[in-house]
């Protein structure tokens, strides 16, 4: 084919501009990969006045992307709207139902409305790619559903956002609390307004279901992953991660187990020495275990501009080439459905902190707690204030003060039927933290 790729752009923000500029530089180098010129024939944004530093001449304006993607000057359409519904479903549901390429990087609505669109898109005979939806600039998605065909994946797990290693890494290195560095974020531009969708978990959670898919072959099954966040951490729970030669990382997690397929996103302790634990800042990073490679490690910016217009330009070479495999790596008719481990039966070994009153006979009646329930202690810490040391020498004793546990491999039932029952019996004078802790 020597015949230009055109493209429609439906959305003009930061991502947006960074593709046409990005199209517009690498021109050639996309026409020598593609084997056929890739042009910017059409783009979809609500402000026309707006000066976003793009030469935008000769290229047809759209004020409502749905009408664009149904436009016949377009060939392949670039959803970079955003959301799980409204106009950035409309635009690409209209653009498949019309015989045109989707590309897009919005997790939201492919955790959603994922194999209903991949569907659609075999019907028509197109493309659905979506690189940038998982991590940003990193080739997650490609490798998972093309380069590790001859692999058994046993379990993916990754720093999926940004935001969220950006805070957990100020209040690690900088003794700072949660609310001090999300300020910080806010004003840099890493964490929005608004930001429970990113240190609540949800965006992970989505990006997470994408890559579950592509690894295991499985339906798309968002409402599966169990979610924490991490506006619960503490600077002492991180003090605490590094005197135990952890970090603490908000991670995705998808594993094969004997009972199903874990998917689950939480605050978890690295140990120091893995790959994923020397990730800071907004980077974000992939580990991939396979019965062949045993470990694979993809690090690389999860966002901003250039970053995942690299990954939307990755898919747009792949579309005006010719190269369109099924959307989730095998046809929406072949995925297998999802076979759910609950977050119950989990088990692995845990970080546990408990405030409770200093006073004897106490940190006995949490141990016999956890043994009936057969759960392992590997260490017990406990770090005193120095109020409560003082006034301990002047024969006061009751104050709360961290009990740390580290146990053995134990399921997430027992560990909180334990906690249930220490609470229950006084033991406990706040709620306990508890952090898992990620095998390497």
């Amino acid at each position: 084919m020597t015949q230009a790729l055109r493209l429609g752009i439906a959305g003009l923000g930061t991502v947006g501009a960074s593709v046409v500029r990005m199209v517009a530089r690498r021109a050639e180098a996309i026409s020598a990969t593609a084997g056929r010129p890739v042009v910017v024939t059409a783009v979809a944004a609500r402000d026309r006045a707006r000066d976003r530093g793009l030469d935008l001449a000769g290229v047809a304006w759209f004020d409502d992307p749905v009408a664009l993607a149904r436009s016949a000057e377009v060939d392949c359409v670039v959803e970079l709207i955003g959301g799980a519904e409204g106009k950035a479903r409309e635009t690409v549901e209209a653009a498949l139902a019309a015989g045109k390429h989707v590309v897009t990087a919005n997790k939201a609505l492919l955790a959603r409305h994922g194999p209903g669109l991949a569907r659609a898109a075999e019907a028509a005979k197109v493309a659905l790619a979506f690189e940038a939806s998982a991590a940003g600039g990193i080739p997650v998605v490609k490798a998972l559903r093309e380069a590790l065909t001859g692999n058994r994946i046993s379990r993916v797990y990754g720093i999926l956002n940004g935001t969220c290693n950006y805070i957990l890494s100020r209040m690690e290195l900088e003794g700072l609390t949660f609310e001090a560095c999300l300020k910080d974020a806010q004003a840099l531009g890493y964490a929005e307004a608004d930001p429970t969708f990113d240190v609540e978990g949800f965006d992970t959670a989505h990006k997470l279901a994408i890559l579950t898919s592509l690894a295991f072959g499985t339906e798309l099954d968002a409402e599966g992953v169990s979610v924490e966040g991490i506006s619960a951490i503490t600077p002492l729970d991180l003090r605490m991660a590094d005197e135990l030669g952890y970090r603490i990382k908000l991670l995705g997690v998808a594993e094969a187990t004997a009972a199903g397929i874990e998917q689950r996103v939480h605050p978890t302790m690295v140990p120091k020495s893995s790959a994923i634990a020397q990730v800071m800042g907004v980077t974000n990073a992939v580990t991939i275990d396979t019965d062949a490679l045993r470990e694979l490690t993809l690090i690389g910016p999860g966002a901003g501009g250039e970053a995942t217009a690299s990954a939307v330009v990755a898919d747009i070479a792949d579309v005006a080439a010719g190269r369109v495999p099924p959307a989730f790596g095998r046809p929406v008719a072949g995925l297998t459905p999802p076979a759910r481990a609950e977050m119950q039966r989990h088990e692995g070994g845990y970080y546990i902190r408990l405030t409770v009153h200093d006073r004897p006979g106490v940190a006995a009646g949490v141990a016999t707690k956890m043994a009936e329930r057969e759960i392992s202690l590997e260490s017990i810490l406990q770090h005193r204030s120095e109020s409560a040391a003082a006034r301990d020498r002047h024969g006061r004793s009751g104050l709360p003060v961290p009990l740390v546990l580290i146990t053995y491999a134990a399921t997430e039932a027992a560990i909180r039927a334990s906690l249930d029952a220490m609470a229950a019996d006084g033991l406990l004078s706040e709620p306990p933290q508890l952090i898992r802790i990620e095998r390497e």
